[in-house]
């Protein structure tokens, strides 16, 4: 039996009844981006900003709940999962202090593994249910990132690991693979049934393929965008 965790209670005024009698059959990870922990419990319960989470893991291990998990609290934004939207009213989402250039620490890696069970046992919330920012919208967010350790989740059965599903894939490698197979498709055409125009089309995707990657951001896979919550604006907020 996992050990309950040790949660201290600071109530975010940036919340609300969940919609339409949804319950929650998610748990979306983040990560903050900021400065510090104090940082983002400030910016998380600042009524002018109009986000939130379920709770606050900070980088030494500390656990606050900010929105009790009957409500709704203000963290997903726009984006769908499995063709559903309406996240926040779906899921609990956490999020975990760090700026997003370095790696969770090992006390917070623990809190997290000793909050999640709870969270899914009251829910019902299966493994597959933990997903990251960025899995319920791609292209528009990244957290919590190529640095956390989903494998590690997977281990204890909390997650599904990188390589067995949507939780752990990021979207700017399912777009590279995608591409990849659909240069080989069009290679394999012009191979077999002497299709002329395959070479053209094969320029066509790698070019497409690689305008995109030379848009990204220095160091994108490297490191992610600071101002997480900060930059979360009207696509945040509880009117989404």
């Amino acid at each position: 039996m996992p050990v309950a965790p040790d949660v201290t209670a600071h109530p975010s005024p940036n919340c609300g009844p969940r919609r339409g009698g949804l319950r929650p059959r998610l748990i979306v990870l983040h990560h903050t981006a900021m400065t510090s922990a104090q940082a983002a419990l400030d910016r998380l319960c600042d009524p002018s900003a109009a986000v939130s989470a379920h709770y606050l893991i900070c980088g030494n291990g500390r656990i606050l709940q900010l929105v009790k998990e009957d409500q709704r609290a203000w963290h997903a934004g726009v984006g769908e999962w499995a063709g559903q939207d309406d996240i926040n009213s779906r899921s609990i989402g956490i999020e975990l202090d760090n700026r997003g250039d370095h790696p969770f620490s090992e006390p917070q890696m623990r809190a997290l593994e000793t909050l999640l069970p709870g969270i899914m046992e009251r829910h019902g919330i299966p493994p597959e249910g933990i997903i990251g920012h960025s899995c319920m919208a791609p292209g528009r967010k990244v957290d919590p990132g190529p640095r956390f350790d989903w494998a590690r989740l997977a281990r204890r059965g909390l997650a599904l690991s990188a390589g067995d599903g949507p939780a752990g894939a990021h979207p700017w490698a399912l777009a590279i693979v995608g591409a990849g197979l659909g240069v080989i498709v069009v290679r394999t055409l012009s191979r077999t049934l002497f299709f002329n125009p395959g070479r053209a089309v094969e320029f066509r995707i790698k070019n497409a393929l690689f305008r995109h990657l030379l848009a990204l951001p220095r160091g994108f896979f490297e490191r992610l965008p600071a101002g997480e919550i900060i930059s979360r604006g009207t696509n945040d907020t509880g009117a989404v």
